[in-house]
């Protein structure tokens, strides 16, 4: 089988014949056993009969990888959950094994990368109550099944899947055809036993998954968990999930006890934030099914040496601030091509949605200008490239939480759902009408000169939840 597009040949050779690499193919062992689901069919039934039998999920112990998973692990489901190194993986499937042991399961720990004394360890810096939670230091696959065979453990944990190898392949470890083998025993494990595994899965420096392509199709559910290591925020998200929705989120805070779930995000966010910075706006974010408010920061400066003007993005897509740039000198005026431009979304979360667009433009003028905007004011909204404003999902949800949290003026784009919230907004047509309303295009008498608001500047106008247009006071 060829390591670089999986190719089958019955017979070895040099080069590839699909893909013409050199010296990928390799000998490689394939199971001629079928794999059954427990207790499925062993006949075709008519799906009427299967409608409306959803599986039973565990709770994991915590609520915000239950979120994500949709209420908690599937018996027989295979999850991959990837991050980069030190993010903190194997501290957070440490907590749920010591948390679903202590709520009655069986859960067997194989590290095999660390020594059962270092799993030991840092269980006992974390304070966790490890009693029915068991660790073995394995590193090939056919003793990791004995032992599932031998103590019939409800949830498995490898930590981690490039690491085990099966002693059957000549290929080294780490190999595509060895993890491929390691991972399909491992699902076929899974669904012979009605067993809950979970795969720790290293990645790449590009940001995917290390291993073959077909790991990730192998598998039941496909998490990444994120986050800067300078930073204590984490977040786990779902790429693939058979059982339940890819939309949700979950939001964590590295500790010195490990991890612990943001019961208020917006609020944590916020927290160190200070009123009446140029450059800083709030913006309210769609993680999954709730709204997160998180502060854009900008600041524009004359360049620093001769190599031209730089974009320096953290946590905001290089790509549309780019785009918001061009947008705001070809159709409204405001000239930046001699400026550095940095951007921050602050706290360590990525800001890469399209609602953005209107946030990251008002830090930009505001942090040019040095005109702040309010600290009661909210923005945001998807900027079109004729700079006009086009709606967004979840207008409702993002302004009540503007509410929740004490924010009195939202500036947004025509709502494209229903909004029953009793905040008053600054509805916006276009980006010019945007920045006027914000008031951050009054800039000192050094800057007025280089800023020109030039063709169509749109109209604002001023409702209440109920959608009811009012001059607005500009």
């Amino acid at each position: 089988m060829c390591a670089g597009c999986s190719h089958v040949s019955p017979k070895w050779a040099g080069r590839c014949p699909e893909c013409g690499e050199w010296n990928t193919l390799a000998e490689t062992s394939v199971p001629t056993t079928p794999v059954r689901m427990p207790g499925g069919p062993a006949v075709s039934v008519p799906l009427s009969e299967l409608s409306g039998k959803a599986a039973v999920a565990t709770s994991t112990g915590i609520g915000e990888v239950d979120r994500v998973l949709g209420g908690g692990l599937v018996p027989g489901s295979v999850t991959l959950v990837g991050g980069e190194p030190g993010i903190g993986k194997s501290t957070l499937l440490l907590q749920l094994a010591a948390l679903m042991a202590s709520g009655g399961s069986r859960v067997l720990y194989i590290s095999a990368e660390e020594s059962a004394e270092q799993v030991g360890g840092r269980a006992g810096r974390l304070g966790l109550a490890t009693e029915g939670v068991r660790v073995a230091a394995l590193t090939e696959i056919d003793p990791v099944e004995a032992e599932c065979r031998s103590i019939e453990p409800q949830v498995l944990i490898v930590d981690s899947v490039q690491t085990v190898v099966d002693a059957g392949l000549p290929s080294s470890q780490g190999s595509v055809p060895q993890v491929r083998e390691v991972t399909a025993r491992l699902v076929r494990l899974a669904k012979e036993r009605a067993t809950a595994v979970i795969l720790v899965g290293h990645v790449t420096k590009e940001g995917g998954l290390a291993g073959p392509r077909s790991m990730e199709h192998m598998v039941d559910t496909v998490l990444t968990f994120e986050g800067d290591r300078e930073q204590d925020l984490r977040t786990l998200r779902v790429v693939k999930h058979r059982f339940g929705s890819t939309r949700e989120v979950g939001l964590l805070r590295m500790g010195e006890r490990g991890l612990v779930e943001l019961t208020d995000a917006s609020r944590t966010l916020l927290a160190d934030r200070s009123p009446g910075v140029p450059g800083s706006i709030v913006v309210p974010l769609l993680e999954g099914s709730r709204t997160v408010l998180v502060e854009i920061q900008a600041l524009v400066s004359r360049p620093v040496d001769a190599g031209g003007p730089r974009r320096v993005t953290q946590g905001v897509d290089p790509r549309r601030l780019a785009m918001v740039l061009a947008v705001l000198e070809q159709r409204v005026g405001v000239s930046l091509a001699r400026h550095d431009i940095h951007v921050s979304a602050v706290g360590g979360v990525t800001a890469g949605e399209p609602a953005v667009d209107l946030a990251l433009a008002l830090a930009v003028v505001s942090a040019l200008t040095s005109w702040p905007v309010t600290t009661d004011t909210l923005a945001f909204g998807e900027i079109g490239l004729g700079g006009e404003m086009r709606a967004v999902r979840g207008s409702g949800t993002r302004i009540r939480e503007a509410v929740r949290l004490g924010f009195d003026r939202v500036i947004a784009p025509p709502r494209g759902d229903d909004d029953d919230s009793t905040c008053r907004v600054l509805v916006v047509d276009s980006l010019a009408a945007g920045l006027e309303v914000a008031g951050v295009l009054r800039g000192p008498e050094g800057l007025t000169g280089s800023i020109g608001v030039h063709g169509d500047r749109g109209s604002a106008t001023q409702g209440a939840g109920d959608g009811g247009p009012r001059d607005a006071a500009a």
